[in-house]
């Protein structure tokens, strides 16, 4: 288990993390979620005691990360890739690693079958791709079959079969017991993966409960109306109190109202519909709308 008491971390006058407080329970993938420069990385980094916080504490299982005993044995991390010596095999790095954490040399075996990277394993890493390094990354994490992994964008490079793989991965290893702490910007991938959510913005908390109440929280399920006459269609439900926006499509999405209703009212005033269904919210929805004035970096409209 991780625990996060009031962390704070300030580069010079600039808080990256401002008295944050979560928990990373055992049994259950949860998925940390923020804008760019939320102060994710920052968090990361300091459960593994490579950045100092400026206040509050972390602890895995009681104490410090570099007071664990036997550390690779209990916490598993991907933050970086291709922090890999370049001119080392795939094989060779791992043996290095399981000889440092007191492992045994065949786990580097096991870890290299399980992550699929057998035909390449006596390569250089320097010739890898991304998701080939991704791969790598992930064997060093499992390397000391840890009961707690901390995983940075895990599917950055990785191919469609490879994304599944370690999505699969991710929610067998909860099922066992593990706690399993997955930061990503893809929030299709997230809202298949985790259970709970701890989202930060400006290194603020902004949210830490399960995903479906995220979701219900945070965003508006509504009902997609397809019709030839739709702006006699949104004038008919305005007036019967639902909010109406028209979709790029040129269907129309109304919320406040329900399909049965939006059925009666269309039959009531001689309308025709080509379609009337209920969509529910998205977790990409809800994490827009919540993290709406935490945004740092924003495109401008195209020209």
């Amino acid at each position: 288990m991780i625990e996060v008491q009031n962390l704070s971390k300030r580069y010079g006058r600039t808080p990256a993390v401002d008295r944050l407080s979560f928990t990373v329970r055992p049994g259950q993938v949860t998925g940390f979620l923020g804008p760019n420069g939320a102060g994710k990385s920052s968090t990361m980094r300091m459960m593994l005691d490579l950045d100092s916080p400026t206040g509050g504490r972390i602890r895995i299982n009681g104490g410090r990360y570099r007071e664990l005993r036997d550390p690779l044995r209990q916490v598993g991390f991907l933050l970086e890739a291709k922090a890999v010596h370049g001119g080392r095999s795939a094989r060779n790095h791992l043996r290095w690693l399981a000889r440092a954490g007191r492992i045994p040399e065949r786990r580097v075996r096991e870890v290299i079958e399980l992550v699929g990277l057998e035909s390449v394993a006596d390569k250089r890493a320097k010739g890898f791709s991304l998701g080939m390094g991704q791969r790598l990354g992930i064997a060093a994490a499992l390397l000391g079959d840890p009961g707690i992994l901390l995983l940075d964008e895990p599917v950055n490079g990785l191919d469609p079969e490879g994304i599944r793989w370690i999505r699969d991965l991710m929610k067998r290893l909860a099922a066992e017991g593990r706690a399993v702490f997955v930061s990503s910007h893809l929030m299709s991938e997230m809202a298949l993966t985790a259970e709970h959510l701890v989202v930060i913005g400006h290194g603020r908390l902004l949210a830490d409960l399960g995903m479906a109440e995220f979701i219900e929280r945070h965003s508006r399920s509504y009902v997609r109306i397809r019709t030839p006459e739709p702006e006699r269609m949104r004038d008919v439900l305005t007036a019967a109190g639902a909010q109406v926006r028209q979709a790029d499509d040129g269907s129309l999405e109304a919320f406040e109202t329900d399909a049965a209703r939006v059925g009666d009212l269309a039959a009531a005033n001689g309308l025709t519909v080509h379609e009337v269904s209920t969509w529910s919210a998205s977790l990409e929805e809800a994490f827009m709308r919540l993290t709406a004035k935490d945004v740092e970096y924003r495109a401008g409209a195209a020209r």
